[in-house]
């Protein structure tokens, strides 16, 4: 059976308005459920089967919003600082006002892939630890990339601060230079790529997030850029579990 949800809940979690001016909106008729005036912000309704009206037009809801973002540098990955741009602030207000959340970070100078939401339980699914769900990353370094290198991320490190990381895989990429990379990881802690890399002697010059498990960066999302994910990629990531 479909939950029903209170008219004022389904409105707010659009982002267009508060509970305050739901209320007040219903009490001056301008809210309506199939052309019918709701007489209550209370009142409780399937989205799945009814239709809500605003001054007539019609109110498109989803229960929960999913974004994919290509961070650009130097924004934060937060919902909120008093100092520094975060990634919420390059949405749009009514977005802003929903709950979204990154779910898992990326440090202020990496880029790529970044999933914004606020459905906790996929949040939780995709970063918990025992699920595995892999990540990978396009990397540059200073330095140039040895098998040693590829043997030392595929055994899994102890890092001298005492972290252990599991297995991982680095695929070196054919360039001149020989210090450019695809890193795959199961797991994603603090700094994890740039402490592994480190470790080897081998400075990060560059970090862009390419995937996450089946979700895969849009090539079309300039840095700054997002877009809603498509029903077939949540329904993806949704079997990650």
């Amino acid at each position: 059976m479909t939950e029903k949800l209170r008219v004022d809940k389904i409105l707010s979690s659009t982002g267009r308005w508060s509970r305050k001016e739901v209320k007040d909106m219903v009490r001056a008729g301008r809210v309506t459920a199939g052309g019918v005036p709701i007489s209550s912000a209370a009142e409780k309704f399937d989205m799945t089967a009814d239709t809500i009206e605003v001054d007539g037009a019609e109110i498109s809801w989803r229960k929960n919003t999913y974004l994919m973002m290509n961070k650009p540098p130097n924004v934060l990955s937060a919902t909120s600082d008093r100092r520094s741009q975060t990634v919420l602030d390059l949405l749009p207000e009514d977005l802003r006002r929903i709950g979204l959340f990154p779910a898992g970070r990326l440090d202020r100078d990496s880029v790529g892939l970044l999933l914004l939401t606020d459905d906790g339980e996929l949040a939780h699914n995709l970063l918990s630890p025992r699920k595995h769900v892999e990540k990978k990353y396009y990397v540059r370094v200073d330095g140039r990339l040895e098998e040693a290198d590829v043997e030392a991320f595929r055994k899994g490190m102890l890092l001298p601060d005492g972290l252990q990381c599991l297995p991982a895989n680095l695929e070196i990429l054919s360039c001149e230079a020989g210090n450019e990379a695809i890193v795959t990881l199961r797991e994603g802690k603090y700094h994890q790529i740039k402490r592994m890399m480190a470790s080897r002697g081998k400075t990060v010059l560059f970090l862009q997030r390419l995937a996450i498990g089946s979700l895969t960066l849009d090539k079309n999302l300039a840095p700054g850029q997002w877009r809603l994910l498509s029903a077939a990629e949540i329904d993806a990531l949704r079997e990650l579990k």
